[in-house]
């Protein structure tokens, strides 16, 4: 299945590039957001197959798209008022708010095409942008979420850094920033991680908008948090449909105490555990194709 190559301007100001798997004829369109780190829709073109196929057979078109997250670090220009400003971004550099600019401007692409009727799926990262999207902007275009392997990554931080470190890095972050040196790498995390002071503080702080899942903490473990726990996934009042993987290699806690505890948060969704399967759902991609495209037919 040849995918179209696509670009769609962000309001903004950034071209974002995609793939995107047409079905002629249809008005209904997936909208499909990566996770972080080195992600992109590109490198493995062949992982989108299963879902798109699935897709194409119910009369449903998919978009992959390569979000200001995808690559570690990643130096995109931002146009404005014909006006060509250098900046970096990538998963060192990004703000999870900027969820906002990148989705809707891949539903406007959409509408160009002629699509009425837009579904959101996010994996991994992507599972904590669609909560922080829908929080930020509840009257969306989006009928149906599906959030696959949503993570604690704050948690995972927490836990790698240790206690004195973590809170360490996080003042130190939230100086720097004060000091309009955000964009400055940071020493101490290389080379495990590559976070800029901005990106690191967007992503470890308990009260930031990245902590959507913060399961070690609801279950049991240190306080880290002031602000209400879950806040963005309780918010979410569309049809919602969340899975992870039996063996998610991410994942703090069992994956059946996840499920449980977002259960307890959100009784109406929708919820499934795909046994053998890890964070990526890698070699049961049929498996989470079929799941997802039987859902979305209800």
């Amino acid at each position: 299945m040849k995918p179209e190559f696509i670009e769609f301007k962000t309001e903004d100001g950034l071209n974002l590039p995609g793939l995107f798997y047409e079905s002629k004829g249809s008005k209904t369109a997936v909208i499909f957001l990566h996770g972080n780190g080195s992600a992109s829709v590109f490198y493995n073109e062949e992982k989108n197959h299963p879902l798109a196929l699935a897709l194409k057979k119910q009369k449903i078109s998919i978009l992959y798209f390569n979000n200001r997250g995808a690559h570690i670090i990643k130096r995109l220009k931002v146009i404005k008022k014909n006006k060509e400003t250098p900046k970096y971004f990538g998963t060192a550099h990004e703000k999870i708010k900027e969820c906002v600019y990148d989705i809707d401007g891949a539903v406007s692409f959409l509408k160009t095409r002629g699509y009425k009727k837009f579904y959101l799926i996010g994996a991994s990262t992507g599972a904590n942008k669609i909560c922080v999207y829908n929080f930020y902007k509840p009257k969306n275009k989006i009928e149906k979420y599906v959030l696959l392997s949503g993570g604690d990554d704050t948690a995972s931080y927490y836990t790698h850094l240790g206690k004195i470190k973590f809170w360490k890095l996080l003042s130190k972050s939230k100086t720097k920033i004060k000091n309009k040196k955000g964009n400055e790498i940071i020493p101490e995390l290389l080379p495990s991680f590559v976070f800029s002071y901005k990106g690191f503080y967007d992503i470890a702080n308990p009260d930031g908008d990245y902590n959507t899942f913060p399961f070690y903490e609801s279950l049991g473990k240190n306080k880290l948090s002031k602000k209400p726990l879950f806040r963005y996934f309780k918010f979410i009042k569309k049809p919602s449909f969340v899975i992870y993987g039996e063996k998610d290699q991410y994942l703090l806690n069992d994956v059946e105490e996840v499920v449980e505890t977002l259960k307890a948060k959100q009784p109406n969704f929708d919820y499934k555990i795909i046994k053998g399967a890890d964070h990526g759902f890698n070699g049961y991609e049929r498996e989470l194709s079929q799941a997802v495209v039987l859902w979305l037919k209800k």
